[in-house]
């Protein structure tokens, strides 16, 4: 029997069954007795088409799990798909598609579960539900940290215009791109199209990651209607999101192999904010762009940037002075005194 691979991202994945998007168009066939430097790649027939299927079993074994995002080899027989290869048999008795392994990441992270992100899109509402700096400020740290280049949205603008204006001041005089939506999303969208038009490059993903109800996947219909993705309003008596996006989910936006794709991330609240990829406290400096240029003027070389004196802490001065906003630097204490009790072998 033939055993077949090719290469494939995985859009999206739920209960141990991940939908495959086959993006290479060659696989090499293996045949019982072939001979050693014999050329058997061929032209894949499932080349462009997403199956769904389950891993490997040495997976478990490794305790390693496929990520959203993830670039996999994906296996399967000449028994796994009909003559016409319209209908794909997902993983029959060990002789279906399978994942059979995982390529090498660019990154990965645990919140929002996903691997090879290239951008992020930190979205806060300015109001209804009422926003969290501090909950964004740690997403863009994140980011910052995996060298993912961060984008900040702020969506539902007209609700709260003076609110929309003092958020934008803040992230813009820290270095961010910031962009203004209405609450449906259509008043903004035009822009946020435009700049991943542009920087955004073939196969290349990315996220839009916030709280509950900021209207990410209104957002997302507004730049793609035809995703029609579910949206729901936010309740009037907790003032919090309800989980529409109940899982990551890749959505490429062209029927282009190579093409770009972007993914809807479930909300969280307030009570996930120790469950996120962290890294060690002396990395959260750095973390922050707008400290880059205090970093080292410190009257100490193991400056905490916390309870020091402004004579002493070249950063608690930009702060007393207006060059650093002062709600960024009460979220890097506020992940700061969180990290500073993570251990190094806490790490995942």
């Amino acid at each position: 029997m033939e055993q077949y691979r090719t290469h494939g991202k995985i859009l999206r994945g739920l209960g141990g069954l991940y939908d495959i998007r086959l993006i290479s168009q060659e696989y090499h066939a293996t045949l019982r007795g072939e001979k050693d430097g014999e050329d058997l790649s061929e032209t894949s027939p499932l080349g462009g088409k997403v199956v769904s299927c389950r891993a490997r079993g040495v997976f478990r074994y490794h305790k390693e799990k496929p990520l959203i995002g993830d670039e996999v080899c994906v296996s399967y027989t000449d028994a796994s798909f009909t003559s016409s290869v319209e209908d794909v048999i997902p993983d029959a008795n060990g002789t279906g598609v399978v994942v059979s392994s995982i390529l090498p990441r660019r990154s990965a992270l645990i919140r929002p579960p996903m691997a090879n992100l290239d951008m992020l899109f930190v979205t806060m509402a300015c109001a209804s539900p009422e926003p969290i700096p501090q909950m964004a400020d740690k997403l863009l740290c994140i980011a910052e940290y995996h060298h993912i280049a961060p984008v900040v949205l702020l969506t539902k603008c007209e609700l709260d215009p003076s609110r929309a204006e003092e958020l934008r001041g803040i992230y813009e005089k820290s270095g961010f791109p910031v962009f203004l939506l209405s609450e449906r999303g259509a008043e903004g969208a035009d822009a946020v199209q435009a700049y991943l038009r542009e920087h955004l490059l073939r196969g290349q993903t990315a996220a839009f990651a916030g709280a509950s109800g900021v209207g990410k996947s209104t957002l997302l219909n507004a730049l793609f209607p035809e995703l029609q993705l579910e949206t729901s309003a936010v309740s009037e008596k907790t003032e919090r999101g309800r989980h529409t996006t109940r899982c990551v989910t890749l959505y490429p936006v062209s029927s282009d192999a190579d093409c770009p794709y972007l993914a809807d991330t479930p909300g969280f609240s307030a009570l996930d904010f120790e469950q996120f990829d962290f890294f060690g406290k002396e990395d959260l400096p750095h973390t922050m762009r707008e400290f880059a240029p205090y970093l080292g003027q410190c009257r100490y070389t193991n400056c905490s940037h916390t309870k020091e004196r402004a004579a002493d802490c070249a950063v608690v001065r930009a702060v007393e002075a207006g060059e650093i906003p002062r709600s960024r630097h009460e979220s890097f204490l506020a992940l700061y005194e969180v990290l500073k009790n993570k251990n190094s072998w806490d790490k995942k």
